[in-house]
């Protein structure tokens, strides 16, 4: 099967320039990850995501949310490098998984602040090339030193902690050695300026190939990741699902929509409170069954999937377009209909959900009294009455 570059999404940035990137696997290469990109970026229907770079400060964070309905939609999810690394130690429980020597000492607890991969870097138009030097690569090499005899136990350890004096925005080579390259003798000057004038390792250079790879060799396997099932991990939170409805993106035609301009449109629509009370009437009735144990068997969630599918006449081969266009994927409709069978449950049990609980038939009467509907059915038995009278 012909794979296409949105099946394995990476989010790059100065660990290892996008073209190398691109050289290593058929990839679509996205801009180091900020909160909601991937999100956003499961539009794009990708079977993995390997996140390597992401924002730490100037803008918010990749979220564990984002990673976690990743997973749930049975995306496949790799990380390393940087921001990756970090966020594969803290969701590895969960099936994220970590590559590469960085990811392992966050695992390890060796590592513990996001500061370690922290580094200055260029703009996107100058392909985010990295400015200062991040603690891991010195640490990686002042190891290799050490271990090449170039550097003894409290030379290495001194230039350690020079660089972590620094602010990673003014972390550079010739930073750190200026506080420490004053007390070597001539020899260690010598042995370090001809061993480090031969080039060293970036160790997060080589943790980003390293990931990108093993990404790539999911892509090309037969492999799936089987979503959680059940109550693997609890629904997202009010705060999660505002926060994602602002982020995400629907797609027709291959063109992105911004959920906030469809969101937009419709509070301007002239039904809008009508949406957003049937809405809420579902949301809470939904709730309100979940508050008294009440969950929906597969069958029943089956049947209001069926249902939703022949309402809105969209056959088997478009779904996967209409689904995009809805803003939703595989978990997001299944979290739909699951709220539309329990709002059918507790609406054919509802004599038994209250003490003397309305029947099926008051309902009927009493919706039709508030929309008028019960008075048109009176003239019309009226009219129908004088008409077979004359």
């Amino acid at each position: 099967m012909k794979r296409r570059p949105e099946d394995l999404v990476v989010f790059l940035g100065p660990s290892l320039p996008a073209e190398e990137a691109r050289k290593l696997a058929n990839c679509r290469v996205l801009p180091p990850a900020r909160q909601g990109d991937v999100w956003r970026a499961l539009s794009l229907r990708p079977r993995v995501i390997a996140l390597v770079d992401g924002v730490f400060e100037a803008q918010p964070s990749v979220w564990h949310h984002e990673l976690l309905a990743a997973l749930e939609a049975g995306v496949a999810l790799y990380g390393g490098a940087s921001m990756g690394a970090l966020r594969a130690a803290e969701l590895a429980a969960h099936g994220m998984v970590g590559v590469g020597r960085i990811f392992e000492g966050y695992r390890e607890r060796v590592l513990v602040d996001d500061s370690e991969v922290a580094l200055l870097h260029a703009d996107a138009e100058h392909g985010y090339r990295p400015l200062t030097v991040p603690l891991v690569n010195v640490r990686h090499v002042v190891a290799q030193a050490r271990a090449a005899r170039v550097l003894n136990q409290r030379q290495a350890r001194a230039v350690v902690a020079a660089a972590e004096g620094l602010f990673y925005q003014e972390r550079t080579w010739r930073r750190i050695l200026e506080s420490v390259r004053p007390s070597w003798p001539a020899t260690t000057r010598g042995d370090w300026e001809g061993w480090f004038s031969r080039g060293v390792e970036d160790l997060k250079r080589m943790d980003a190939i390293a990931c990108i790879q093993a990404a790539a060799a999911f892509v090309s396997s037969p492999r799936t990741v089987q979503p959680p099932r059940g109550a693997a991990r609890p629904p997202p939170s009010s705060l999660v699902r505002r926060r994602r409805l602002a982020d995400d993106v629907s797609v027709l035609g291959g063109r992105a929509v911004p959920s906030a301009q469809v969101m937009a449109a419709l509070q301007r629509a002239p039904d809008s409170v009508e949406l957003a009370e049937a809405g809420l009437k579902r949301a809470l009735l939904a709730g309100w069954a979940r508050s008294l144990g009440l969950e929906p068997d597969e069958e029943e969630v089956e049947a209001a999937e069926a249902e939703w599918w022949r309402s809105h006449g969209v056959r088997s081969s478009e779904r996967d377009a209409f689904l995009a266009a809805s803003g939703l994927d595989g978990p997001g409709l299944r979290r739909l209909c699951e709220e539309r069978a329990l709002e059918r449950l507790m609406l054919s049990h509802a004599q038994r959900v209250l003490p003397d609980g309305p029947s099926w038939e008051e309902a009927l009467a009493s919706e039709a009294r508030v929309q008028g509907r019960w008075v048109e059915v009176v003239q019309g038995a009226t009219r129908a009455r004088r008409s077979r009278a004359r």
